[in-house]
């Protein structure tokens, strides 16, 4: 994200760096036959151990050119607690000789075909120098190894991308900039930050404040279910939970948030359409930034990475109207990593959560209405949203009530950079199973409605109707996280880490 919005935020709580298994694959009767080739290989290993290292914790068991070093590797793996294992095809090498540490460490495998030339040196080149780039040769048998052995694997072929040739090559194997050597370690990248997520996630607290919005049938989840299925722990929390903290926000710290939202914000004026959206009371806007500190506050008491809330009580209830000040907070917690989720909807937290941990966003949203003059479907909510993915300074604007809602307060109203995004939604079939759907469009310039509300039209690939009968068939929760950029082929590398199904409509 680039929005200069993202300037003022320093993450809560950083994403966690991912673990790393990696190992090199040999056979053994090349090392006496061809002097230097093992070095050779040894060097390659360590350059894409530190190419990952950039970010992620890298555990590197090196050359694996037996069924006694893949035991110890494995071992190795295991005592690291990998996430994800890169198996590097550094030469030919038998299936044999390292089965044991997929089978044992039951972890994803993805297997780097990468070779370190983009042709050989034809008129020159020994047997030595080829048996150095001849590592797709073993990838069908790891693959045909692996498929009947059950393990989940995936392939990421292309060029190794030194920035220098070795001495001992004969060979250019400068490819830093070939297109093959980029495609590849963008690919490479792509699931390093998917372990990020699954790390991040596995390790992760869901705050869970309130209630679900009754009859929203839906958003309804079971807490077991999200945690078997997702890895994050649900803290469950009370309303008076915030009110006590409420109690120790001093007039300083909300000044200092107050501060913090006039640089954050544009102040909206009188809606010239809607009645209910007024300019911000001053009243308003210091009840919201009280509550803001205090949701801060509870982030940090309760170790929360994400929270779903909603609160509806009697009227006139002190709870009540303290959930009435939520949208301004909420929106800064998502600013700063905390994604928060409104009516109760943990589903959408994680998908938020998922997006803010990638750096592409996740703003809650819903289908406010298409614009069939546009060919457009407008995507949005009465708030929270997430600032850093704001096209411009997101507006506060004053609301006499909320719809569908009690109470009066502040509410957002924002539209997301224009250009490529991707809605992605986490909902729950039938069978109990969560399913993963992105789709990607367009988030294209389009008048909005001044109504306090967060809107962008967003073009599909195919038309409204077409568009909603294909998305909803597959039974999606009715809200979702909009991300910037087409992150499709990201949220699947994702889903498949997370062992969740991945469906899309829009490519």
């Amino acid at each position: 994200m680039t929005n200069a919005n993202m300037e003022t935020f320093k993450p809560i709580k950083p994403a966690k760096r991912p673990r790393i298994g990696l190992y090199s694959l040999g056979h053994a009767h090349y090392w006496n036959q061809f002097d230097g080739l093992l070095d050779r290989l040894l060097g390659y290993n360590r350059f894409i151990a530190e190419r990952i290292g950039e970010s992620a914790e890298v555990c590197n068991a090196g050359m694996i050119d037996g069924d006694e070093g893949a035991r110890q590797a494995a071992e190795q793996f295991n005592a690291a607690g990998v996430d994800l294992i890169f198996c590097h095809a550094a030469t030919y090498a038998m299936s044999a000789s390292h089965l044991a540490i997929a089978r044992t460490c039951k972890r994803p495998v993805v297997v780097l075909n990468l070779q370190p030339t983009a042709a050989m040196n034809y008129d020159a080149t020994t047997t030595g120098e080829w048996l150095a780039h001849c590592v797709g040769c073993c990838v069908p048998e790891i693959a045909n190894a692996y498929n009947r052995s059950g393990i989940d694997f995936h392939l990421v072929s292309g060029l190794l991308g030194l920035s220098q040739t070795p001495a001992i090559s004969l060979a250019d194997e400068n490819t830093a900039d070939h297109p093959e050597a980029i495609k590849a370690w963008d690919e490479i990248d792509a699931w390093v930050k998917a372990a990020a997520v699954k790390r991040t996630l596995d390790d992760g607290r869901m705050g869970f404040l309130g209630h679900t919005y009754p009859g929203m049938l839906d958003m309804y989840s079971d807490f077991t279910m999200m945690s078997a299925q997702t890895g994050m722990h649900v803290e469950v929390l009370e309303m008076c939970d915030l009110e006590k903290i409420l109690q120790s926000v001093t007039p300083s710290e909300t000044q200092s948030k107050l501060d913090q939202t006039h640089a954050m914000f544009e102040l909206s004026e009188d809606s010239p359409a809607d009645p209910l959206a007024r300019k911000p009371k001053p009243e308003q806007l210091d009840v919201a930034c009280r509550v803001a500190v205090a949701q801060e506050k509870l982030v940090h008491e309760f170790d929360l990475d994400a929270l779903t809330y909603y609160y509806r009580g009697s009227e006139g209830n002190s709870l009540q109207q303290l959930q009435e000040a939520f949208i301004l907070g909420h929106s800064l917690l998502t600013a700063q990593g905390i994604p928060c989720s409104g009516e109760g909807d943990m589903k959408t937290a994680v998908a938020m959560k998922i997006c803010d941990i990638l750096g592409v966003g996740g703003s809650y949203s819903e289908l406010v209405a298409c614009d069939y003059n546009h060919d457009t479907i407008i995507l949005g909510h009465d708030g929270p949203f997430h600032i850093g993915i704001a096209d411009g300074k997101p507006i506060l604007r004053g609301m006499g009530l909320y719809h569908g809602k009690w109470g009066t307060g502040v509410s957002v109203e924002a539209t997301v950079q224009k250009g490529p995004v991707t809605m992605l939604n986490l909902t729950q079939t039938g069978d109990g199973k969560l399913r993963m759907i992105a789709n990607q469009g367009d988030a294209i310039e389009a008048p909005v409605l001044k109504i306090g509300n967060t809107m962008t039209h967003v073009k599909f690939d195919r038309g409204p109707s077409e568009m909603m009968n294909q998305w909803f068939a597959l039974a999606p929760t009715h809200h979702a996280a909009m991300s910037v950029g087409h992150n499709r082929l990201q949220f699947e590398k994702v889903a498949k880490l997370m062992n969740i199904e991945f469906q899309v409509v829009s490519k």
